[in-house]
């Protein structure tokens, strides 16, 4: 059956769209027209607009596409969906806010506060992988589902759990937690142990788990948080498996596989990343401390 039948709204999420661009012109005025209202500025790099670019890209395409109403239908979808979201569009926010503006919102009085804690390395895996592990409990992934406002709300709390876990690792901003390029590995290979139990727990489960995705009263109910009810209630649908040829215990078992090479794949470029930069500063140092010696050696041999 299409995705057609479902209509426009509920496949590309106007309203989003809206969102998205009110949020890129807030950028572009912010780094560019009122800049000099900053006590401390620079000019916007290109890098920096290209990142937050792709991550305004990236949050209409897995929130406002049609991807969006198949992370409804599909479990695989969805952990695809969720696996973006909070493993890739924090990095491109954190790496496309210049450090100037991020200064002064890490600064602010309340925030200042919660930055100071939530972003200490050790709370801010544990705190993202408590989330991201209690999500996934069935009962509670299914009550999440089937209201609005609680997944909204959970949605966000998550996405922001992500945000601050990547913090320490990527941010520029004197005087915020930060690591050394060791900690930094060990950091993010910690970080991939241990969102592996919620993963296993789904790839290896032998039977669906989640009646979101089963369950014909309950996926109806979890369809209306992309579908509006008017236009549900004329359709006459059954359940998901008029959308999907996998069987859920199929679809559950690919979409814990595809959760963990997406996190793979995107900690692996990290990884990758952090290397070559600590490696690139130690030759870097290890050239300018020989040129030093050789200078020493040098005047020391003119005295003699």
């Amino acid at each position: 059956m299409p995705l057609s039948i479902f209509g426009f709204q509920a496949l590309w999420s106007p309203y989003l769209i809206g969102v998205i661009i009110f949020l890129t012109v807030v950028y572009f005025l912010t780094t560019i027209t009122w800049r000099k209202d900053f006590k401390v500025s620079e000019p916007l790099k290109k890098s920096e607009a290209t990142y937050f670019v792709l991550a305004m890209i990236t949050l209409y395409i897995i929130k406002g596409t049609p991807i969006d109403l198949l992370g409804h239908i599909m479990f695989t979808m969805h952990m695809v969906q969720m696996a973006f979201l909070l493993l890739l569009v924090p990095i491109f926010l954190i790496k496309g806010v210049p450090w100037w503006v991020w200064k002064v919102v890490v600064e602010a009085p309340v925030l200042k506060t919660i930055f100071k804690i939530f972003t200490q390395p050790l709370v801010a895996i544990f705190v993202f992988i408590a989330m991201f592990s209690f999500y996934h409990i069935p009962d509670i992934f299914d009550a999440i589902k089937l209201d609005q406002t609680l997944h909204g709300l959970y949605t966000f709390v998550l996405f922001i759990s992500a945000f601050f876990m990547y913090w320490p690792l990527l941010n520029e901003v004197e005087g915020q937690h930060t690591m050394k390029n060791i900690h930094k590995l060990a950091y993010i290979a910690g970080n991939a142990v241990l969102i592996t139990p919620a993963c296993a727990l789904i790839i290896f489960a032998s039977h669906p788990m989640y009646g979101t995705y089963t369950d014909s009263e309950m996926w109806l109910k979890a369809m209306e948080l992309c579908v509006p009810v008017d236009t549900l209630s004329t359709l006459g649908l059954s359940g998901p498996e008029l959308f999907s040829s996998m069987s859920p215990v199929s679809d559950q078992q690919v979409g814990g596989v595809m959760m963990k090479i997406i996190q793979e794949i995107i900690f692996g470029v990290i990884l990758a990343r952090i290397f070559s930069k600590w490696w690139k500063s130690e030759r870097s140092n290890q050239e300018a401390i020989t040129q030093k010696e050789l200078q020493e050696f040098q005047s020391r041999t003119k005295h003699v």
